[in-house]
Order: structure tokens, then C-alpha cells, then sequence
């Protein structure tokens, strides 16, 4: 899901003012120049509009956490685990944080050089100063290391607390807790370096996730089929109902999802320029493109277009455009979007009903799915004759094929390290709740209160 500090060294298509350029223009007429002049026209620049833009887009992907993903799964359960599910993305959110300002940042972008890791190189910030910077897209353009690390910081926030769709109503809240700190310690952290560090094994590949698909969606997506398979099927599935006591909250959260997913996509542009306003009509367009898909898929399928499905399809097309928006023209994202939900519908009613497992608001069958829709996709609409940005040496085979790559090494380490970790959190506090837990509700028996009073 994000930029990052060093991105912009494969991806010169996006490089606006550059350091050579800049240091040309500040030469006086006839060789007067100084040392002084010249060390100052190579000086990095930090824009005050790019540093506005990256913590307003800090704020956007927050947003999305809390309120937007809280509402959006709570009102998918059942009312008696409304307030459980609010409190599972809360504290995923703020037990992430600190531990990404403690050792999070420097194993993703610490500096080091190993291809899995960043190290431990800046362990609570050590050597981040407000002095400090970081790369843009852009030779010479830096922002503030600060704006950064909070931007970042973000995404690692809600990418362990989407897969709580995966194991909502049953799973243990110390166990839910213990699991996203080793989660994101041996499987986000490192992904996230593998994808968006220059020294990166991804990275280096020449994959392309502009704002997450592979290190967020596919990431998530994954765990939570991985979660929904160990943990097995809630008291009474397929028998009672289980359907979301409040579409209203559920349309609130997505809503909210789609106004901060803004910040998650144009905000991974680093910059206040061009490539960010292209992330943003594309998250547009090819949102609302699969929200029409879903629409029109159901509406064959049973007879009836849902309210459900609108804000599934919405997702979906979140899902799929968040590692090719700012790489894709507009009518691709448009096709992208009508592409994504009827996959997506395919595996959340067709596959889940055949293999039978309870992955209970379908973190696997819409950011799994989407995410490697996505990701796939970026391959082919990167291409010039299709409106991307692909450039004259773009080959689309080997562009599909390195991101089918990208996408096979992010299943496999998330896939093998959620499950280890899983059993690793279930040996040491238990992850599934007390089945007359279960059918009392974790509001009560996890949290002592309830969402709704009589």
C-alpha cells in the first residue's frame, strides 16, 4: 500500500524537478558561480505543500481504521459482537503503532541491505531528528523523515485489524492481540521491505504495488483464510442467521473507507503533484466501476442488486486499484474495477460455499482476491497503448509475469508465517473464546459491556 523512501529510483517516469536540472538553472551567467551558490542549488527542497498533503493523507488512512473499517466490519456482525469487533480495530491500531515507532520502521525501512529486512538500524528512531528527510519521487524533492514514519505507520495500522473480518465472532481478544505483534513483526514488516525498500527482494524484481495491493490486501487476505481455516466455522454456521444487524453502519464504514482510501492511494505519491491527482481519479473511477459490476452480477445471479453487495463492490474496487492507480490511466482503472467484483462474488459465494470454510466478513474472498487481481492487472494496464505509464520499453508478458511473481511470495510468506504464528499465539493464550461464550456474545464475555441498550 505505500510509496516509499526510495521507490522513485525504478520508476523515473515520475520524477518531475530533478537535482541536475536544478543545479543548472542556479548557475550565474559566465561561470561567476560560487562553491556556496552551487552546494545551495543541490540543497534537498521540502515542499510545504507536500508536507500538508502527506499528513492530511496520514489523517485519511487513519480514517479508515478508525472509524471507517470498525464500522464497516461491525455492522457485518451480529449486534450481540458489534462492540467486540470496534475494540479488536482499535487496539490492533494503537498496539501497532507503538511497536512500528519502537523496531516496525527500521526492520521495513531501517536502511539495511539485506532483500527481507531493514534491520535494526533506527530501533526507536535512533537518528530520526526534524532535520532528518526522506525521499519523494522526485531528484531532489524530500519531505520530512517524521511525515513519513507517520504516513507508514498507517498502513501498518489497518492491515493486521483487516483481517479481524477473517475470525470475527469467535476469536479470542488476548490471542487477537499477541498475534498482530508477531504478525506484523515477522510477516508485514518484512513484506512491507521486500516490496517498497531499494534493497528489497521485490522491489529489485521490478514488481510494481503503488499504494499496497501485494503488501496489505494479499497480505491480510491470505492471514485471514489462513486464521478462518485453524480457527474452523462459528457456533451455528449454516444453520442460524448470521446476517449484518446494521447495513446502515456497514455502508457508514465503507463509505468512510472509500473518502480515507484517498489518502492510502493518492497520498502514496509522496507529492502534491500530478501522479497524486492520477491515483485520485482512478480511485474514483474504478470504484465506482465495480460497485455497478457487483450490482449488475448480482442482480443476474439472484434477481436482486443488495445494498451488501454495493459495499462489497466498493471495497473490491478499492482492493484492485490501490497497486496499479498510480501506474494506470483512467479508463483502465474503469475496466479494472468492472473486472474485480464479479472474481471477487465468485469466491465469496461459489468457493467459500464449496470448501466450506467461515472466513466471516470475506477478508480473503474480497483483499485476497482483489489484491491479486490487482496486482496482476497492474501488469497489463501499465501498458502505454493502454493508457499507462509504462514508457517505450515497456514489455507487458514480462511485466505480468514479475508481478505474478511478487504476488506467489507474498502467499507464501504470509500463508507459512500466519500459520506458525497462529499456533505459536493459540500455545500461549489461546485464540478461540468459550463456545457459551461464543453464543452469548464477546461484547459481554470479552468485554464486559454491550453495544446497544434495550
Amino acid at each position: 500500500m505505500s510509496g516509499n523512501i526510495n521507490q522513485g529510483m525504478n520508476m523515473k517516469r515520475m520524477v518531475g524537478w530533478s537535482a541536475l536540472a536544478a543545479l543548472m538553472a542556479a548557475v550565474p551567467a559566465f561561470g561567476q558561480e560560487t562553491a556556496t551558490e552551487t552546494v545551495a542549488a543541490a540543497a534537498p527542497i521540502v515542499e510545504k505543500g507536500d508536507v500538508a498533503w502527506m499528513m492530511t493523507s496520514s489523517l485519511l488512512v487513519l480514517f479508515m481504521v478508525v472509524p471507517g473499517l470498525a464500522l464497516f466490519y461491525g455492522g457485518l456482525v451480529r449486534a450481540k459482537n458489534m462492540l467486540s469487533v470496534l475494540m479488536q480495530c482499535t487496539m490492533i491500531a494503537a498496539v501497532v503503532m507503538i511497536v512500528w515507532i519502537f523496531y516496525g520502521y527500521s526492520m521495513a525501512f531501517g536502511g539495511g541491505t539485506s532483500p527481507y529486512w531493514g534491520g535494526l538500524g533506527k530501533v526507536f528512531l535512533k537518528g530520526v531528528t526534524m532535520d532528518s528527510l526522506a525521499a519523494t519521487f522526485s531528484d531532489g524533492i524530500m519531505l520530512p523523515e517524521y511525515v513519513f514514519i507517520a504516513f507508514q505507520m498507517t498502513f501498518a495500522a489497518i492491515t493486521p485489524a483487516l483481517i479481524v473480518g477473517a475470525f470475527a465472532e469467535r476469536a479470542k481478544f488476548s490471542g487477537v492481540v499477541l498475534f498482530t505483534i508477531l504478525w506484523v513483526t515477522f510477516v508485514y514488516f518484512p513484506v512491507a521491505h521486500m516490496v517498497w525498500d531499494a534493497s528489497g527482494l521485490i522491489f529489485n524484481m521490478g514488481a510494481i504495488d503503488f499504494a499496497g495491493g501485494t503488501v496489505v490486501h494479499i497480505n491480510a487476505g491470505i492471514a485471514g483464510l489462513v486464521w478462518a481455516l485453524v480457527l474452523g466455522p462459528r457456533v451455528g454456521f449454516g444453520k442460524d442467521n448470521m446476517a449484518p444487524h446494521s447495513m446502515t453502519l456497514t455502508m457508514v464504514g465503507a463509505a468512510m473507507l472509500w473518502v480515507g482510501w484517498f489518502g492510502f492511494n493518492a497520498g502514496s505519491n509522496l507529492e502534491a503533484t500530478a501522479g497524486a491527482t492520477l491515483a485520485m481519479l482512478n480511485t474514483f473511477v474504478a470504484t465506482a466501476a465495480a460497485i455497478v459490476s457487483w450490482a449488475l452480477v448480482e442482480g443476474l445471479a439472484r434477481g436482486k442488486a443488495s445494498g451488501l453487495g454495493a459495499a462489497s463492490g466498493m471495497v473490491a474496487g478499492l482492493v484492485a486499484i490501490t497497486p496499479a492507480c498510480g501506474t494506470t490511466g483512467p479508463v483502465g482503472a474503469i475496466v479494472l474495477g468492472l473486472a474485480v467484483s464479479p472474481i471477487c462474488y465468485f469466491f465469496v459465494t461459489t468457493i467459500k460455499q464449496k470448501f466450506g470454510y467461515d472466513d466471516s466478513l470475506d477478508v480473503f474472498g474480497v483483499h485476497g482476491i482483489g489484491g491479486i487481481v490487482g496486482a496482476i492487472g497492474t501488469g497489463i494496464l501499465m501498458a502505454p497503448g493502454l493508457g499507462g505509464t509504462g514508457g517505450d520499453d515497456f514489455v507487458m508478458g514480462a511485466q505480468v509475469m514479475t508481478q505474478i511473481k511478487a504476488v506467489l511470495i507474498t502467499i507464501a510468506w504470509s500463508g507459512i508465517g500466519s500459520l506458525v504464528l497462529i499456533y505459536i499465539a493459540k500455545a500461549i493464550t489461546g485464540i478461540r473464546v468459550a463456545t457459551d461464550d461464543e453464543r452469548q456474545g464477546l461484547d459481554l464475555t470479552s468485554h464486559g459491556e454491550s453495544a446497544y441498550h434495550a
